[in-house]
């Protein structure tokens, strides 16, 4: 493992390049992003080493693609065609069917390992990469069975040196789950800051009123929608699907206070509780 080249020098591509460079000092970071200003604040940052273009990629011994959902379905197959047949190619994207059944019949598909390590931050940029963003996180690997063994190998051993927990999944079972535990979670925090904001025009000061709780709710709403607006557009069955359920669960919750049954309403958040045991068990 000595020439790593990272496609998107962003959160999770430069959080990815400060942990590999950490372990493997002999390593050569090149970094490969289609704003300039990303690849020069990479390289005064230390995340990346040197800047590349995708004709290099041929003496490259790992790749990691971490550009937006709708990006890797046009970059992958480019990068699959440039790497050599020892090299392995993973994403970090939050949808895995659509980039599977991309590449499904390229010549090397082999090559490739679709991951989603559940990491991040609401945060962007090359400044915003961290050292230790994937310890003790959760990494989802799809079609395992059709990546070459050897090459997975190199993967996982990055992986256990990371400190990451890996968890297999098929594709489409994988897109359904992460709706309901990221995505939703994503639109939520996006709406709340909508009606918070437009409730604001009216009423300067209720920011001055907005605790702890209030903000680690909306931290989401900081993310990048040029991120986030292709995952939703990729994975639209899906979202739509847990957003009818979750705009039920608003309703009923709304038509209980209506009717003055707060009974229902306590019981309601009881049942609910039982999350922070899912949680604890999970930590």
């Amino acid at each position: 493992m000595n020439n790593i080249f990272i496609i998107g020098v962003g959160l999770i591509g430069g959080s990815f390049a400060l942990d590999i460079k950490a372990l493997h000092p002999e390593c050569k970071v090149f970094g490969i992003d289609t704003t300039e200003a990303h690849l020069e604040e990479a390289l005064q940052l230390g995340v990346i080493d040197e800047k590349a273009n995708f004709e290099d990629l041929n003496k490259a011994d790992i790749v990691i693609i971490a550009i937006p959902v709708d990006a890797t379905l046009d970059v992958l197959p480019k990068v699959l065609n440039h790497i050599s047949d020892d090299a392995i190619v993973f994403d970090a994207g939050s949808t895995k069917e659509d980039i599977c059944d991309k590449v499904r019949n390229h010549p090397k598909r082999r090559n490739y390992l679709a991951v989603h390590p559940i990491a991040g931050t609401e945060h962007s940029g090359p400044k915003a990469a961290i050292h230790g963003l994937y310890k003790y996180k959760t990494n989802i690997i799809c079609e395992v069975e059709e990546t070459a063994f050897k090459l997975q190998e190199k993967a996982l051993k990055l992986f256990s040196d990371l400190g990451m927990r890996i968890r297999y999944m098929n594709p489409k079972a994988h897109d359904k789950h992460i709706a309901y535990v990221s995505h939703l979670s994503h639109i939520s925090a996006f709406m709340l800051g909508k009606t918070v904001i437009d409730k604001e025009r009216n009423e300067r000061d209720i920011f001055d009123m907005a605790g702890s709780g209030f903000a680690s709710t909306v931290r989401l709403a900081k993310s990048s929608p040029a991120m986030w607006t292709p995952i939703f557009k990729q994975n639209k069955a899906n979202v739509i699907e847990t957003l009818d359920e979750y705009i039920d669960n608003l309703k009923h919750f709304k038509q209980l206070m209506e009717d003055n049954d707060f009974e229902a309403v306590y019981n309601e958040m009881e049942k609910t509780n039982h999350i922070k045991d899912i949680l604890n068990g999970i930590q």
